[in-house]
């Protein structure tokens, strides 16, 4: 089975838009947009649109941005016989057990060596944008992390926690890609609770920097920015701070920076990037911490996406130019690198140069393409610009499972 395109995001936001009894001039005037924009998306004019303008449309229709965009709801069906599933990963998350109190466990949990083995081999899927094989390990892993935190006493049983907050915020992120905010809002919420029990005192902090990414998705950027300002303000490195703290520091700037970018908050934006990028600067090379990147390449892919929000396209484009060492960053990193090029490309109509780098793209993550909304747009949208019946773009699109 194949991931099929749905509706549109005009189509969305005109049922939306009618269910809500607003006219299109009503929905401009809620959502502080010219009505040409809501027009061209319904019309199909446009297939695709800002993120700003797509966050001022959740906010008037009062749904979440995922709403709107259409993105892939649940795991590829695999040629084998295990199945990832969205429900067995709920069920991980939030057992019945949980609500009716303990089970015991039918058998020994595994030690941590073995947990943390597992969490490493998990975090590893989960850079590469292996989605089905994440879908497949996490469940099994929270569940032996959980039996592991009952089970063990003492330093390992805080070792044990320390794993199970890390699998929760796997999850969470998982479940957010998928458009599951609020299944991911609860997994987050998991996460801080093992987190707080745990030997690693940067875990909270992490989860912190995961929650304002879930606030993001979920269109409540105000919050997102909140809480990762107030984070950074809490921990704030100082002149002789180790590089895991200042990396630590710097992803959470980034952080509200992405929610600011969205709230057309330029001059915050740019302030939250100079001292990200001091801190970049600072540790001198990327560095990868519980799955995240953070360093000098990292900041030049940052502000490329930046410039692509702003719609500052032909910047973005010469920005990317400069980035060094993109190499350094985990395959999922690289790919929205592209991808990023690609609407840069797109939006000065360099429809060539935006396909070499979709394709640079699916090279790099050809599963976390075919789960990524954005890129499904674009492809859509430069397949409504061609003319032609069979071409790379076609193939592509047919890769992704796009119909149309």
């Amino acid at each position: 089975m194949q991931l099929h395109e749905e509706p549109s995001i005009g189509d969305r936001v005109a049922r939306l838009r009618m269910r809500r009894k607003l006219t299109q001039e009503g929905l401009a005037e809620r959502a502080g947009l010219s009505v040409d924009v809501i027009r061209k998306l319904e019309q199909g004019v446009r297939q695709t649109a800002r993120l700003t303008t797509l966050n001022a449309l959740a906010r008037a229709l009062d749904v979440e941005p995922s709403t709107l965009v259409g993105q892939p709801t649940t795991f590829e069906v695999r040629t084998d016989d295990e199945q990832p599933s969205v429900l067995a990963l709920r069920q991980a998350i939030s057992p019945v057990a949980d609500l009716l109190g303990h089970e015991s466990d039918p058998e020994d949990p595994p030690t941590i060596a073995q947990l943390r083995a597992s969490l490493r081999s998990t975090e590893h899927i989960r850079r590469e944008g292996r989605m089905g094989e994440i879908g497949l390990l996490l469940p099994q892993l929270i569940r032996d992390a959980k039996a592991g935190s009952r089970t063990f006493t003492g330093s390992e049983g805080a070792a044990a926690q320390s794993v199970l907050a890390e699998a929760f915020q796997v999850a969470a992120t998982t479940l957010a890609a998928l458009g599951k905010e609020d299944a991911a809002f609860t997994a987050l919420e998991r996460s801080m609770e093992a987190a707080r029990k745990g030997d690693d005192p940067h875990l909270e902090t992490v989860g912190v920097s995961s929650l304002a990414w879930i606030f993001t998705k979920q269109g409540r950027l105000a919050d997102a920015e909140q809480v990762a300002l107030t984070t950074a303000e809490r921990i704030e490195p100082g002149f002789r701070s180790p590089p895991m703290e200042l990396a630590l520091w710097g992803v959470l700037l980034l952080r509200a920076a992405t929610a600011a970018v969205r709230l057309e908050r330029r001059d915050v934006v740019q302030e939250l990037l100079n001292m990200a990028g001091a801190a970049a600067a600072r540790i001198g090379t990327d560095r990868l911490d519980y799955a995240t990147p953070f360093g000098p390449t990292n900041m030049g892919v940052a502000k490329v996406n930046f410039l692509v929000e702003m719609e500052e396209s032909a910047g973005a484009l010469r920005t990317a130019r400069t980035v060094p060492d993109l190499h350094a960053l985990p395959p999922t990193w690289r790919a929205r690198f592209h991808v990023d090029c690609a609407i840069a490309s797109a939006d000065l109509n360099q429809d060539e140069a935006a396909l070499r780098s979709l394709l640079a793209a699916e090279r790099t993550a050809p599963e976390w393409m075919r789960y990524h909304s954005t890129s499904r747009r674009l492809v859509s949208e430069l397949r409504g610009r061609e003319r032609r019946r069979t071409s790379p773009l076609t193939d592509l699109a047919d890769r992704l499972g796009i119909e149309g």
